[in-house]
Parts: structure tokens; C-alpha cells; sequence
């Protein structure tokens, strides 16, 4: 397969991903505005804060109300982690291999594209609200169009590891966030409004019900558990990183547990760190810090997929 097409089946269905993770992203904050009791106070600016592009927006937008932090991750075309940047994005890489792609593939993204162009960005955050998950429908409704129209064969397997190490890296700043922002104060730990955080955060990863089949009680430390070691569920960062190490192995045929270039080494070391990991040591650890490490290494992983398999040098 050349480089060029795996490249962009990798990145296409990255840019869906990140789309539909953005939707969930932003879904935190409405769930706990339409959860929250009255005067619970808001914070939006941390949402802008975890992508790492606070000072462009505060250059751009000012104060970080709701509407401006909703405006700059979702419908800005000049923020190229938009949602709108991002499916604008994945159009280009789909029209780029229509001849690889099914024409099934190339008539969802590009119809998702053009939902979130012609949304109305001023509508109410309870109609916002059902925007998401649209989106997040739109984006569920490409993977299964993908995989039931699509040969699994290399293709297939460079858009799975593109969605899961995107979907990772995701779930890991869900996390961040809740960790930095949603609590107002330390004084809140164990409450009420502190259960009904980690109940939005559970349903803004679409994890609630599965997590209450494995657990009675919403804990801290269950949930964290349950969001990054779990091994069954679809969004853990473990179940992404044991697919996405699956599918690398398929694209490249060395059997599984051995390595032979620097991609396959970087993912299957840290998928076998978070396979003998417990919980007490990612708290003893502390959470930020942990999710902190595991988006640097995340954040390497990809560069090594990118340097073996799509930076390749020109033959002289």
C-alpha cells in the first residue's frame, strides 16, 4: 500500500474521531449545566486550557463565556482542532483515495461535514445539546459504515489504529478536565454535586451503563479505573491501545509480544505498562500527572507511526 493512502485513511478516521471526542468534550459541560443545581457556577476557559491553544483564543475571543468556548471549539474555521476544521479535514483525506474507500465511506463524511457547516452556531445550549449527539451519532454511524463496507485488509487496519490512539488520547484529556475544573473547590469532594460530575463525565465517554453493569457505586477511583484499565470496554485507553496494537500487527505481520521497528516498540511498551498497572498506582502517582505522561507518550506513539510508515524518504 503506499504511503500516501495509508496516511490518509490513518488520518481520516482520526479527524472523525477527534471530532466526535471534541462533541463529548464540550458534552461535559452541558450535561453538568443541565444537570448542575441552580447556581452552580461554570467553567469553560479549562476546556480551552487541556487542547493547549488558550492564548490564540484568548488573542481571538476575549473572555472564555460559554458561547465563545463553544463557538471557537466547534464552528471556528481559522482553529484547525475545530470540529468544523477537523471534518473539513477528513472530507480532503476521503476525496483524496475515493478509489480506495467505499462510496458509502465518502457519502457519511462527507454528509457529516456538511451537517456541522450548515448548523446554526447561535442556537440554545439544550439545542447544542442535541447537536453533540448528533455529532457523536454521525461519527459512530462512519465507523460502522467503515467497517461493513470497507475489505479489512492494511487500509482498514491504519484507520482502526488512527481511531483508537485518537480516542485514547482523548478519553485521557475527558479526564484532565474533570480532574482541573469541574470540581469548584476541594471542599465539594464526596458530595452530591461531586457524584453528579463524575455521573456527566461517565456519560459524556458513553460509559454510564456499562460502568454501572460492572460497579453499584460512582466512585473517583472506580471511574478512573474503569475509563483507562478496563480491557472490555470500547472508549478505556487499555481496550484502545490493545485494538490499536492488534491492528499494527496486522498491517506489519510480526507476531504479537515482539517488535521490530520503533513504532511497534513505543505502542507495545505502553500498552504492557497499563496491563500490569493498578489503580492505587496511577492515585499514588497523581492523575494529572499520570494522564500527563500518557499523552507525551500517546503523543509518541504517533510520531513513530508516522516516521516508519508515512515519512518515507524519496528513493535517489
Amino acid at each position: 500500500m503506499l504511503s500516501r493512502v495509508a496516511n490518509s485513511i490513518y488520518w481520516l478516521t482520526r479527524y472523525v474521531e477527534r471530532a466526535e471526542n471534541i462533541a463529548r468534550f464540550i458534552d461535559v459541560n452541558l450535561n453538568l449545566l443541565l444537570d448542575s443545581p441552580a447556581g452552580t457556577t461554570q467553567q469553560w476557559e479549562p476546556l480551552v486550557v487541556t487542547t493547549g491553544d488558550l492564548p490564540l483564543f484568548q488573542e481571538r475571543y476575549g473572555e472564555a463565556t460559554a458561547e465563545n468556548v463553544i463557538q471557537f471549539l466547534t464552528f471556528d474555521r481559522k482553529y484547525s482542532n475545530s470540529i468544523l476544521s477537523c471534518l473539513q479535514r477528513a472530507r480532503e483525506n476521503a476525496r483524496s483515495i475515493r478509489e480506495i474507500i467505499s462510496s458509502e465511506m465518502w457519502e457519511q463524511v462527507n454528509a457529516f461535514y456538511l451537517m456541522v457547516k450548515e448548523a446554526d452556531p447561535d442556537q440554545s445550549l439544550s439545542a447544542l445539546h442535541e447537536f453533540f449527539t448528533q455529532v457523536k451519532m454521525a461519527s459512530h454511524l462512519f465507523a460502522g459504515v467503515m467497517d461493513a463496507t470497507m475489505s479489512h485488509n492494511e487500509g482498514w487496519n491504519f484507520g482502526q489504529m488512527g481511531r483508537l490512539l485518537e480516542r485514547a488520547d482523548k478519553i485521557t484529556r475527558i479526564l484532565d478536565v474533570k480532574y482541573f475544573i469541574l470540581l469548584p473547590s476541594a471542599k465539594d469532594v464526596g458530595t452530591t454535586l461531586d457524584e453528579i460530575q463524575w455521573i456527566a463525565l461517565l456519560r459524556s465517554a458513553s460509559a454510564y451503563e456499562m460502568y454501572r453493569k460492572c460497579q453499584h457505586r460512582i466512585t473517583p477511583t472506580g471511574v478512573v479505573e474503569f475509563l483507562i484499565l478496563d480491557q472490555n470496554f470500547p472508549r478505556s485507553i487499555r481496550f484502545c491501545l490493545l485494538r490499536s496494537e492488534r491492528a499494527l500487527h496486522k498491517i506489519t505481520g510480526t507476531p504479537g509480544g515482539t517488535w521490530r521497528d520503533p513504532g511497534e516498540r513505543a505502542l507495545g511498551r505502553l500498552r504492557s505498562e497499563l496491563d500490569y498497572l493498578t489503580i492505587d498506582e496511577i492515585i499514588q502517582q497523581g492523575l494529572h500527572e499520570f494522564l500527563n505522561d500518557l499523552q507525551i507518550q500517546l503523543n509518541g506513539v504517533g510520531n513513530q507511526i508516522f516516521k516508519t510508515f508515512f515519512a518515507l524518504e524519496p528513493i535517489h
